[in-house]
């Protein structure tokens, strides 16, 4: 198999992305996730920029990685100045990363409008700053910035650039298609050019999503020659994002034969996907090509039967060859054999002609016809199937709740709830307060079972969605709450529906509860 460097710059491109912001031990887990991963090289900041990621290098300098290797990043020497009385630079050095990205102008506009000096002068700027690193015993790379539109417009210029970066002692060339608008079909042809003018140099691939064409760049940049592809793991970067290393990986290594990770560590990509997305703390798209929740989600009736008859025939890959899932939602377009197959799944040896699977699809289609929706909320369809497969007692049963909401109010605690529960025929009493009514009735709710069900600690909200069903009733109107769970390992999610939005919010929550229960153990 051709060998693709993959370099992950979630962490320093991925960190300009809008909404984003890395603390250090976000960086250092990030760090250990992707080493696991298998990445080869990990962009891992610019040491001149902030006293976070000058602490970050300080503290990466300990750490035993297996199969990554840090790079830092930094910007050519300032115009009309030396290397060595470049603060920016000195700070790279001092960073001791083994490996140094150097970015540099490859565009004559740029040069005179942006840098606003000559292009002579950028030449050596990007000559000087590279044979300085390499001569200190680093090895280069060079991010070509601006590549793309300055070969177009210029392409004589763009290459001096590349050869400046040479003589330097660059062992890559990074081409940056850095406002994301070239076409994949101009990364092809132009990467070929620059690799077979560069031969015995490698060549990378530094593509922008401004135009959402950035993963199909990449991978036609390698497919021109390139051997190095620079990304984020989950497209995080500046503007529209960077190219998705989640996606480019499997489609280098599935499809085109090509090695960017150990095989064995393809699976556990979906499973690095959702760490990275919780450190950084946003929700990964479930549309997400490979890894997303939806990537391998049926729900149209006739899909599900074609699927379960071949799976080929509705999936372009095995799910598992990417450590991710086949989900087949329940809805009213839901048909009796994708209910069985779930049935299934919870109990191998249930009786495929038990009238109880016609009782479960129908609880479905009654549930749906009230406002509730099952393919976004797949654990409170587990606890139907639950319900009437094993007829269970409930974990606890509701006496009453009382919830206040008041103005003004302190500390951010909006709101008080008190609530009674019977749990094994005991009466438990307990309140909380809350930054708001449904936080108050989440932790009250907690409290009273904490007694009898201590697992529950461990079990926190990670995500609260109300939509309103029919807005031409106004105030009046169904309310549909999404509660999404989490106790550091699974996640799941739950759906409550009511006219009043406490009580929908309150059904989510014991569906949410019960699910993390009856998955346990009762005891």
């Amino acid at each position: 198999m051709k060998r693709v460097t993959i370099l992950d710059s979630t962490l320093r491109d991925g960190a300009q992305s809008e909404g984003i912001s890395f603390s250090v031990n976000d960086k250092l887990n990030i760090v250990a996730a992707l080493d696991e991963l298998g990445i080869s090289l990990i962009e891992a900041g610019n040491p001149a920029s902030n006293i976070k990621e000058l602490e970050f290098f300080e503290r990466a300098r300990s750490l035993k990685l297996t199969n990554s290797v840090l790079s830092a990043f930094g910007s050519t020497r300032r115009k009309d100045t030396t290397v060595e009385e470049d603060q920016a630079c000195m700070a790279l050095l001092e960073a001791g990363t083994p490996f140094v990205t150097i970015v540099g102008k490859c565009s004559a506009f740029h040069v005179t409008e942006i840098l606003k000096t000559t292009p002579e002068e950028n030449l050596k700027m990007i000559e000087e700053t590279c044979r300085f690193f390499a001569e200190n015993g680093r090895q280069v790379i060079f991010d070509a910035e601006h590549f793309y539109d300055g070969y177009k417009s210029d392409s004589g210029y763009a290459l001096e650039a590349l050869d400046a970066a040479v003589c330097g002692g660059a062992y890559c060339l990074c081409l940056c298609d850095t406002n994301g608008g070239t076409l994949p079909q101009e990364i092809y042809d132009i990467t070929k050019k620059v690799c077979s003018q560069f031969d015995d140099i490698d060549i990378g691939i530094h593509a922008h999503n401004d135009s959402d064409m950035a993963a199909a760049s990449s991978v036609l940049a390698v497919q021109a020659g390139a051997s190095q592809v620079q990304g984020t793991f989950l497209g995080f970067g500046e503007r529209c994002g960077n190219a998705n290393l989640s996606s480019i990986i499997p489609n280098l290594q599935i499809r085109l034969g090509y090695s960017c990770i150990p095989e064995e560590k393809l699976a556990e990509l979906t499973s690095c996907a959702f760490r990275i997305s919780e450190t950084a703390n946003i929700s990964l798209h479930k549309n997400m090509p490979f890894v997303g929740r939806s990537a391998f989600a049926h729900k149209a009736g006739m899909h599900m039967d074609a699927v379960m008859k071949n799976s080929s025939s509705f999936e372009h890959i095995d799910p598992s060859l990417v450590g991710n899932r086949r989900r087949f939602l329940m809805s009213e377009f839901t048909g009796r054999a994708a209910v069985l197959e779930k049935v299934l799944k919870l109990y191998p040896d249930f009786d495929r002609n038990s009238p109880v699977i016609n009782e479960i699809l129908n609880q479905i289609k009654e549930k749906e016809y009230l406002g509730f929706q099952y393919e976004g909320a797949e654990a409170s369809l587990e606890l139907i199937i639950r319900r009437l497969a094993e007829h269970f007692e409930p974990f606890f049963d509701l006496v009453s709740y009382k919830v206040l909401d008041e103005l003004p109010y302190d500390n951010n605690r909006s709101a008080t709830a008190t609530i009674k529960l019977k749990v094994n025929g005991k009466v438990k009493i307990s309140a909380s307060d809350g930054e708001g009514p449904v936080n108050a009735l989440d932790s009250a709710l907690r409290e009273a079972l904490s007694e009898f069900y201590p697992i529950l600690a461990k079990v926190r909200l990670v995500d609260y969605k109300v939509r309103v069903m029919e807005p031409k009733y106004a105030t009046a109107a169904q309310v549909r709450v999404l509660i999404t769970s989490t106790d550091g390992t699974e996640v799941w999610t739950t759906v409550g529906v009511s006219k009043d939005v406490i009580e929908a919010s309150w059904l989510a929550l014991v569906d949410s509860i019960e699910h993390k229960l009856m998955n346990t153990g009762r005891y």
